[in-house]
């Protein structure tokens, strides 16, 4: 089987790299490139742990063929921070104990950030709809509903 090249940015860089055909972006990014922060859930595109965004949309890194983000722009967890700061998501979800296994967090993040990319002041059914597809078994979702609302909401800035 031939080697297909892809290339992409990955949290503001270029980066170029080769897969298998079939490779799912999910592999890419975590046995490729290195970036661990998209995890390992289901791998069938229901639990959201794997999310990403690619141009500014949320998207499921298992379910994405990683040739399909050749000339693309795709952001995880990683690129989330500015320099050694933590985004403002980021530092929301560690003061409302919106994380305890940690596991689903990422994909969390991913889904709460394009929400407020595109919609800065969501309502709370927003929020909810906007983390569907991402399942947490530690935090019963309230947490998770309340840190995003502080972002949105003022209460936690960059």
């Amino acid at each position: 089987m031939s080697k297909i090249p892809l290339q992409f940015r990955h949290n503001g860089r270029e980066v170029a790299i080769f897969v298998d055909g079939g490779t799912n972006l999910l592999v890419a990014l975590r046995e490729l490139i290195g970036d661990m922060t998209p995890k390992f859930g289901c791998g069938q595109g229901g639990c959201g742990t794997c999310s990403v965004m690619i141009d500014g949309e949320l998207h499921l890194s298992c379910l994405t063929l990683a040739e399909t983000v050749t000339g693309r722009s795709v952001e995880t967890l990683d690129g989330m921070k500015q320099g050694p700061n933590l985004h403002p998501l980021q530092r929301a979800f560690a003061d409302n104990f919106a994380a305890q296994c940690g596991y689903c967090t990422p994909g969390m993040l991913m889904a709460a950030k394009a929400l407020l990319d595109r919609n800065p002041s969501p309502s709370r059914d927003e929020v909810i709809e906007a983390i569907s597809g991402n399942i947490c078994r530690c935090t019963g979702y309230e947490p998770i509903i309340n840190a995003i609302l502080a972002v949105a909401g003022g209460r936690v800035s960059a």
